[in-house]
């Protein structure tokens, strides 16, 4: 007798957020505190609460992703972090080939650290080196040097760590197009499998901002856009494939969990000011690590904001994060789940087309290098477009139902 089976569960991502870092970066605007080691037990407490009490309700999902951000992770301490994967595991429906990712600072791990948390099963480590240029690193009051990131990556190896990501910066202050240079080239003589490339964004109420507001000079966009399409081609040259704007990976080393976010596939956050997309409802934390505390181990309401998505801004989210990526967008996709008419985008992607912003490719539309450092206006325009078609669509039927309701 054949044994009935079970239909496959839909996957789930999971984000951890730990918000201690050893000190803060001028440029940094995440939820982050420094100084506040003595609230690590407590939170260690409030966050496996949460965890325990959450994963009920994800059941019926298989976690395939497992996303350890921050803050500083590695800062937190790996007892802490195996804690919280341990708990993972006995709570979720973890998949056996689980992507599990570390944020980590250079400065923070070490190889007999790094070796508990591989056994732990985390496989995936992700380093903000952000520069080569130690006066780089030094204007922007990162705690690490360059010699502690080499050393960091060859401890991650020895220990296991086969899926290695970098994280670079440009546009740093005092940076040029050769430091930058310097900067990708010693990043790829470490090998790693991935390397996310940033834009600097200067953000409201950092120190840096302070420091632009009183005079400072940051290279301009220009500036950044030709730093920008020098990465594209050289990482492209090295066997590193753009596929989001950021993101370049070897073949089959894209970050997964990441990918959630531009796929919008589900996934729920813990800690204070995580975000999730879980159940058809968009929700988020406090950004108050007490509040966050007492809320979950008092009872007390955590929640920030939150929001039922409705279909037609699920077609918008649609636009906007999957252009994000190289796989794009595709009429039959949109067409088919959101019941929204490609044509008026798909015109205006031609238009695109001819000033050399977007591709089609085996019937999918992505934006090409220069078209994503303008991908922000592009993707308005074609908000705007899917809008007026939306409301040239309802108007006729809210017409006929006037009609009908009258005769």
């Amino acid at each position: 007798m054949l044994r009935k089976q079970r239909p496959a569960r839909e996957t789930l991502g999971l984000y951890l957020h730990i918000p201690f870092c050893r000190s803060k970066c001028d440029y940094c605007d995440f939820y982050s505190l420094a100084g506040r080691e003595e609230r690590m037990k407590d939170y260690q407490k409030a966050l496996l609460a949460h965890i325990r009490e959450t994963a009920p309700l994800a059941d019926s999902y298989q976690v395939d992703t497992v996303y350890f951000g921050g803050g500083t992770p590695s800062y937190y301490g790996e007892k802490y972090l195996c804690e919280l994967l341990s708990a993972v595991k006995k709570c979720f429906h973890l998949a056996k080939d689980a992507e599990i990712t570390l944020e980590a600072n250079p400065d923070s791990v070490d190889l007999r650290s790094l070796k508990k948390l591989r056994r732990e099963g985390f496989n995936r480590i992700s380093f903000g080196m952000q520069s080569a240029c130690p006066a780089e690193l030094e204007s922007i009051h990162r705690p690490h040097s360059i010699q502690q990131t080499d050393q960091a990556v060859t401890d991650a190896r020895k220990a296991g760590f086969k899926n290695i990501s970098l994280d670079l910066i440009y546009g740093l202050p005092g940076q040029t197009m050769e430091s930058w240079r310097e900067t990708v080239e010693h990043a790829l003589s470490l090998v790693p499998q991935h390397l996310s490339c940033y834009g600097l964004k200067v953000e409201e109420g950092t120190p840096l901002a302070r420091r632009v507001a009183e005079g400072e000079i940051l290279p301009d966009d220009d500036i950044q856009a030709d730093l920008y399409l020098w990465t594209v081609g050289r990482l492209s040259r090295a066997g590193y494939g753009q596929y989001e704007i950021s993101n370049f990976s070897k073949p089959d080393w894209q970050s997964r969990h990441n990918l959630k976010y531009w796929l919008t596939q589900p996934y729920l956050g813990f800690g204070p000011g995580a975000h999730s997309d879980f159940g058809g409802r968009r929700y988020s934390f406090v950004r108050d690590l007490e509040g966050y505390i007492q809320g979950v181990t008092g009872g007390g309401r955590i929640i920030d904001s939150e929001d039922l998505i409705p279909q037609r801004e699920r077609g918008g989210e649609y636009l906007m994060l999957r252009l994000r990526t190289v796989r794009g967008v595709e009429e039959w996709e949109y067409q088919g789940t959101y019941h929204m008419d490609f044509t008026p985008i798909e015109a205006r992607l031609r238009e695109f087309a001819q000033r050399g912003w977007a591709v089609e490719e085996n019937g999918r539309w992505h934006f090409t290098p220069e078209g994503f450092l303008v991908s922000n206006q592009l993707i308005g325009d074609l908000l705007d477009r899917q809008e007026e078609s939306c409301l040239s669509t309802m108007l006729p039927k809210a017409k006929a139902r006037f009609s009908q309701k009258n005769t």
